[in-house]
C-alpha cells in the first residue's frame, strides 16, 4: 500500500474573531502537527483543494487556531468551514518505531489472528487513554483499543491489521 502525500488531520469549525483566523478541530487532540507545518491543504466539501501557507498557529481550548496566508477578514474563513485540513507528510517528523500516523490506519484491511476477515478501519476515535479503531465489516462494527493487548500487527505495505477484539 503506498502511502499518501497527504495525512488528514482535521477540520475547520468555525471562523475565530474578524481577521480571518480558522479554529481548527483536530482529529487527534494530543498532536502538534499544525504547530510543526508552514503549510497545509484545505480540501473543501465539494472536493477542491487549495494550498495555504500558514503564518501564525496557537492552542484554544478544543481547537488550534490558524492563520493562513490569503485568507483575510472573518467572511474569508467563514467560506472555509466545513473544509478538510491536511497536512503533507514530508512536513513532519516520521513516527518512532511503532507507531503510526492515525491518518494511515484508516482504510486498512482488519483480520483475526486466525486471519478472519473482521472489516476495515473506517475511523478512528480519540475519546480515551488510547486511540479506538472504529473497524465496519459484514458483521458490523467493531471497536478495539489501539493497544497492544488487541492489536498484535499493523502492517503499512500490505495494508493489513490483525486484533484480537474483546470477547464478550
Amino acid at each position: 500500500m503506498t502511502a499518501s502525500a497527504t495525512l488528514v488531520v482535521g477540520y475547520v469549525a468555525r471562523a475565530h474573531g474578524i481577521t480571518g483566523e480558522l479554529g481548527i478541530r483536530t482529529f487527534d487532540a494530543g498532536s502538534d502537527a499544525l504547530n510543526d507545518v508552514e503549510r497545509v491543504v484545505l480540501r473543501s466539501r465539494d472536493g477542491v483543494e487549495r494550498e495555504f501557507a500558514v503564518l501564525g498557529s496557537r492552542p484554544a481550548s478544543k481547537e488550534v487556531l490558524l492563520t493562513l496566508a490569503s485568507v483575510e477578514g472573518r467572511s474569508a474563513a467563514e467560506g472555509l468551514r466545513g473544509s478538510t485540513v491536511l497536512v503533507y507528510r514530508e512536513d513532519l517528523s516520521p513516527p518512532a518505531e511503532g507507531e503510526y500516523f492515525q491518518g494511515d490506519l484508516v482504510g486498512l484491511k482488519v483480520v483475526s489472528p486466525e486471519g478472519e476477515a473482521l472489516g476495515k478501519v473506517d475511523e478512528v476515535w480519540n475519546a480515551g487513554p488510547v486511540p479506538t479503531l472504529v473497524i465496519r465489516g459484514e458483521r458490523g462494527e467493531l471497536l478495539v483499543p489501539f493497544a497492544e493487548d488487541f492489536v498484535s500487527q499493523v502492517d503499512l505495505a500490505t495494508g493489513v491489521i490483525v486484533v484480537r477484539p474483546l470477547e464478550f
